[in-house]
């Protein structure tokens, strides 16, 4: 029988029920990872018992699993609030994005790539790095003090087709999802609890992304020059109804074509999306795949993006994960 296990460092306290897995004085435990959210976040309902006074700002990392096995790290972060009752402890916290949430500047960058971009903007907030690609080269990018270094680096991931997220050490990771790091297995019968899946039209057939500089045809110096001939910074994919994507930053054909492309691969995907719950499974995370199998709708006997994690352990209903996915390939 699989026993739930945690070890919980908050501050200086450790809660560790790896060896006492019923000595726990935890109620719920939440853990919430997500591609389309800025900060990952969790919340904590602990018995109110003894001197135990985490206080905001404080650090901590959640690792789950099972007793008898090594425990999985699945996310490090700050308490956000403490709110104490008659008989209990809720924490909730966020991950670390946090610094680039809250951190602006005004600055233009020259002849740099994407991925050189977002790990600059990493290392003045002082978050690590993990993995960063490159992506787009843009003649200039401006970084303005109306958006974030978050908003920033999520929009330079949209247009070079990028996923943008902390892994559980809390290190920053800016690359092309292509395939995932890890297949997870999950069979119908054996692994999966519940399953809901969605099914939408798309919302376009065909993608155009607009720059505003000649640099096509008057070569990469003219970047700074607008142009009232946009065909030969155009960048185009799929084919059918049209959406428009105009954004300043691109400035060259090639640049225009990659976000055309991402954005045309964004819509193809999210026609086909879901959530599964299974029995507790710390090892899933965000930049992976799974692996659906012996289902009847046959067509979701395939390779799903991971896109959203949510551990949960209660006293009542155990160990659980639940995976939010969407299609690979449509």
């Amino acid at each position: 029988m699989l026993t739930p296990a945690y070890k919980l460092k908050i501050g200086s306290k450790l809660v560790d029920t790896t060896d006492e897995p019923r000595a726990s004085t935890v109620v719920d435990l939440r853990v919430v990872l997500d591609l389309d959210t800025p900060a990952d976040g969790f919340t904590f309902v602990l018995g109110n018992v003894g001197t135990f006074r985490p206080a905001r700002e404080d650090e901590v990392t959640v690792e789950l699993g099972y007793a008898g096995e090594d425990l999985v790290l699945v996310m490090s972060g700050l308490v956000d609030s403490a709110e104490p009752s008659l008989t209990t402890l809720r924490l909730t916290g966020y991950g670390g994005a946090a610094p680039l949430l809250r951190s602006y500047l005004d600055q233009t960058f020259e002849s740099k790539t994407a991925g050189e971009i977002v790990r600059d903007l990493a290392d003045r907030a002082a978050v690590e790095i993990a993995r960063a690609e490159d992506g787009i080269r843009f003649p200039a990018y401006v970084i303005d003090g109306r958006r974030s270094f978050w908003q920033h680096a999520r929009e330079l991931a949209d247009l070079s087709g990028f996923d943008l997220y902390l892994d559980p050490e809390g290190k920053l990771v800016f690359e092309r999802f292509a395939g995932g790091r890890t297949a997870h297995v999950l069979e119908y019968g054996k692994h999966i609890l519940e399953l809901e899946v969605l099914r939408t039209p798309a919302r376009a057939g065909r993608v155009e992304a607009w720059g505003e500089s000649p640099s096509a045809s008057r070569g990469d110096q003219a970047w700074a020059w607008l142009t009232t001939d946009f065909k030969g910074s155009r960048g185009e994919a799929g084919d059918g109804a049209l959406l428009l994507l105009e954004r300043p930053a691109l400035r060259t054909r090639l640049a225009a074509h990659t976000a055309a492309q991402a954005a045309f691969t964004e819509i193809q995907r999210r026609t086909l999306r879901g959530r599964l719950v299974i029995l507790g499974r710390p090892q899933v995370r965000l930049g992976d795949s799974i692996r659906l199998k012996g289902l009847a709708d046959e067509p979701l006997n395939t390779f799903f993006q991971v896109r959203r994690v949510v551990h949960r352990i209660t006293k009542a209903g155990g160990f659980t994960t639940e995976i939010g996915f969407r299609a690979i390939e449509v």
